[in-house]
């Protein structure tokens, strides 16, 4: 691994597996997080003092969101129409978030298990406009486990 003591990932060095097949083109992703239920649980001491506890309680399932270059890419075009159509025996698939450091190494991955397309937004389309043309896929899933 490239990185020095104190050093950081950077931000644009990643890349998007799904079901272990890297997928192209991907401009920037957003929103992952990891959410559970706390649990306050009181008692009181044999001396008659209240004491609070924190308690972990059950993790939440989530969403993120991937904006990806308008290109031909047929595996997640067919992914997202799979989702869309519900055709979830096919659509639900494990995808993975690598973060890589200067030598593109994968140092840290999260992984979204049973993940689908649940929304997808086509940027905005207008003449005489120079850019790139996008498509912002909000991905929903069950579980997000950090490596």
């Amino acid at each position: 691994m490239s990185l020095q003591p104190g050093d950081a990932l950077t931000s644009h060095n990643f890349g998007l597996q799904i079901d272990g097949v890297m997928v192209e083109y991907l401009a920037e992703v957003s929103g992952l997080s990891i959410e559970q239920d706390v649990i306050t649980y009181q008692q009181n001491t044999p001396n008659g003092q209240n004491v609070v506890k924190n308690l972990p309680g059950v993790k939440k399932n989530g969403t993120c969101t991937v904006v990806r270059g308008m290109t031909q890419s047929a595996s997640f075009t067919q992914w997202i129409n799979e989702s869309i159509t519900g055709q979830m025996t096919t659509a639900r698939k494990n995808a993975s978030i690598i973060m890589m450091d200067f030598q593109n190494n994968p140092v840290k991955r999260y992984h979204l298990r049973n993940a689908w397309c649940s929304k997808i937004d086509a940027s905005t389309v207008k003449a005489g406009e120079a850019s790139a043309l996008t498509e912002t896929v909000t991905i929903t899933f069950e579980e997000l486990v950090i490596e």
